[in-house]
Formats: structure tokens, C-alpha cells, sequence
């Protein structure tokens, strides 16, 4: 799947960077590849991205990790407009095991057309940044 979204993405002018983390650092597991990439996100090297494993789950559970960068799970075209456009998400995941190519495709799509709004949801993503900010400078 990842080359099929690569390529589409790439096909409708988007600037696509593979960082063929896991080609790279062989081993190297879900965790690690999600957090690699929230961190050049918060560093600000990239301003979004995509990652894929087995549901989407174990991606965006690791790149949440990482303070001020917010990672959701779509696999629908739906909530993939809404978690950037409302929620201002820096990183899609999805699932191989549970989304097929074609509709990832269309979910890919979907995000990347979308941008933040803020509008009547700036307030609850600010408070997210927030509760954030309290729980990371707690430790």
C-alpha cells in the first residue's frame, strides 16, 4: 500500500518524501519509525506526514507521543477531512490490514486537500495544547 499512496500522492503534485525508515535502520519497530517521524515534525524539518502499519493503531499511539505533534487513524474520507481541518492533526496512519489501496488512496487524498481552520474548533485544539503542555512539564 505504501507505494500506492506514494505514487498517488506524488501524481497530484504533492512533494512526497519516503524516509524508508525501517529500509534504513533494519529491525527497526512500529514505535520507533511513528516517533522518528513526529520528531522531525515538532523540529519542524516536515510539516506533515503519513504512517502506515498493521491498523494505524500502534503508529499514531507512538507519534502521539511526541509534544505538540497530533496523529490520528482514518480510514475514511470523513473524519480524514475533520482531524486536519478541526483537529489540526500533523500525521495521518492507517492501517495495511484494514483499509485496502484503492480507499487509502481516497483517504490520503482527502487529508492532504484539507488544512487547518480553526473557526469554532481553535478553543478545544488550543485546550488539547494546553492539557499537553501540563502533562509533559509535569515529568
Amino acid at each position: 500500500m505504501r507505494w500506492v499512496v506514494r505514487r498517488s500522492a506524488r501524481g497530484k503534485g504533492y512533494d512526497i518524501t519516503d524516509l524508508e525508515y525501517s529500509e534504513t535502520k533494519p529491525g527497526a519497530m512500529y514505535p520507533e519509525i511513528g516517533h522518528n517521524l513526529a520528531k522531525k515534525i515538532q523540529s519542524g524539518e516536515y510539516t506533515s506526514g503519513i504512517l502506515l502499519c498493521g491498523t494505524g493503531l500502534g503508529m499514531s499511539m507512538a507519534a502521539n507521543k511526541v509534544e505538540g505533534v497530533y496523529a490520528a487513524v482514518c480510514h475514511d474520507v470523513y473524519p480524514a477531512k475533520r482531524v486536519r481541518a478541526s483537529n489540526a492533526a500533523q500525521i495521518l496512519t492507517m492501517g495495511e490490514r484494514v483499509v485496502g489501496a484503492e480507499s487509502a488512496k481516497t483517504v490520503v487524498d482527502a487529508w492532504l486537500a484539507s488544512d487547518y481552520e480553526g473557526g469554532s474548533s481553535a478553543p478545544k485544539v488550543e485546550q488539547m495544547r494546553e492539557l499537553e503542555k501540563r502533562e509533559f512539564g509535569a515529568q
